[in-house]
């Protein structure tokens, strides 16, 4: 079965109601919409349909730290607080599900690197459950720091929402665990200080504007803004797709307060192929060099212990990590080791196979396509769709 032929039977059996895939060999690019924008819809799906493509923004993220180290703006082992005092004082919790007041010292300070990594000590919690009723996490809540999914937003302007992190311990010591989303939502702070103005600002400047991203931001036109597809997830006791009515156009058609570096981000398959493109290609872009070998290097490369990959959990399900990016440590279905990329929540993903010179990419705004077998089948499937052998 072809890739087309496979996200169009799920399609068909109502998993999402459209899809944009674009799987990229060198200068052979395939791209292929398939469906509508919403369930019931008429709006076909369109090569350049803008998405919501939420956790692909922390990629996007490290290489705009990237950027910022090789100017010296940043060091990847400064301690965090040097740039964000309101986290100075940050103990960390004798047991992580115990009283906020029961803390010990830390045994170091929090670097720009453990941001990177997520191992700065604080993060989403998933086990027993996700987001347990402990009192780190009912703190957090009141606080209204939406420490997981980016909907509904955070009230906060940056520098309220640190200066109100910083009141909390963290979960356990910098370094010891990986932990997932809070240290972006962290440097994404961190840079617009570093820099000296808004992130949005700084990631256009950074990488956007250089890459030719026009639409790819925290933002977009009214008009254009109508155009994103509808978000859905199914409901867990019934199956049944449920649209979100927190993430409609009014939201993404106007700055956001909080430019979350998490997940606050929109694209198109084409703009975030011409990012994927500039990875695999060691940091060059158009014979311009926007990162060194070296900083994709680190980006790309597992950073994270057998024990920190064996305790992350559903999330990284057994892959590493390097900034910003999980990267593949063992063989699996898909590919040998050494594949990296990560996915969005609303339904996005995206990989590049540096052995097979292969960047794929799948856009929907339905959130079970991350785990209803969809992903994977795309994954395998775009393989072959880049070798001339299906799309």
């Amino acid at each position: 079965m072809t890739l087309h032929e496979a996200m169009t039977a799920r399609m068909e059996r109502g998993e999402f109601p459209g899809i944009v895939t674009l799987v990229a060999r060198g200068d052979d690019v395939r791209a292929d919409a398939i469906g509508v924008t919403s369930f019931g819809g008429a709006v076909p799906m369109r090569r350049d349909t803008i998405f919501r493509i939420a956790s692909l923004t922390k990629p996007v993220l490290a290489a705009a730290t990237m950027a910022l180290v090789e100017d010296d703006v940043i060091d990847l082992e400064e301690p965090v607080h040097k740039l964000l005092p309101e986290l100075a004082g940050q103990r960390v919790l004798a047991r992580i599900d115990g009283p906020l007041d029961d803390t010990v010292a830390p045994h170091r300070p929090v670097t720009v690197e453990d941001l990177l990594t997520f191992r700065m000590g604080h993060g989403l919690i998933t086990e027993p459950t996700f987001d347990p009723p402990w009192p780190i996490v009912e703190a957090a809540r009141d606080l209204e720091l939406v420490m997981g999914p980016p909907d509904p937003r955070t009230p906060h302007d940056p520098d309220e929402w640190i200066r109100r992190f910083g009141t909390l311990p963290l979960m356990t010591q910098p370094g010891e665990k990986w932990q997932y989303n809070t240290g972006t939502l962290v440097l994404g702070v961190l840079l617009a200080r570093a820099a000296g103005k808004p992130l949005g600002d700084v990631l256009r400047e950074r990488l956007f504007d250089p890459l030719g991203m026009r639409e790819t931001g925290f933002s977009l036109p009214a008009e254009r803004a109508r155009e994103l597809p509808a978000s859905y997830m199914g409901d867990p006791g019934t199956g049944e797709m449920v649209e979100a009515t927190n993430t409609g156009p009014e939201v993404w058609s106007s700055p956001p307060r909080f430019p979350s570096g998490s997940a606050g981000l929109v694209s198109t398959v084409d703009e975030f192929c011409t990012f994927a493109r500039m990875l695999l290609d060691g940091g060059v872009h158009g014979g311009t060099r926007l990162l060194s070998e070296q900083s994709v290097e680190l980006m790309t490369t597992n950073r994270l212990t057998p024990e920190q990959v064996a305790s992350a959990g559903q999330l990284l399900g057994g892959s590493g990590w390097g900034f910003g990016v999980g990267v593949s440590v063992t063989a699996d279905d898909v590919s040998a080791p050494g594949r990296y990329g990560w996915s969005g929540g609303y339904g996005t993903t995206w990989f590049n196979d540096p052995h097979e010179r292969l960047i794929a990419i799948a856009f929907t705004q339905v959130s079970d396509f991350l785990w209803s077998g969809a992903q994977k089948e795309f994954s395998r499937l775009a393989y072959t769709a880049g070798s001339g052998q299906g799309s």
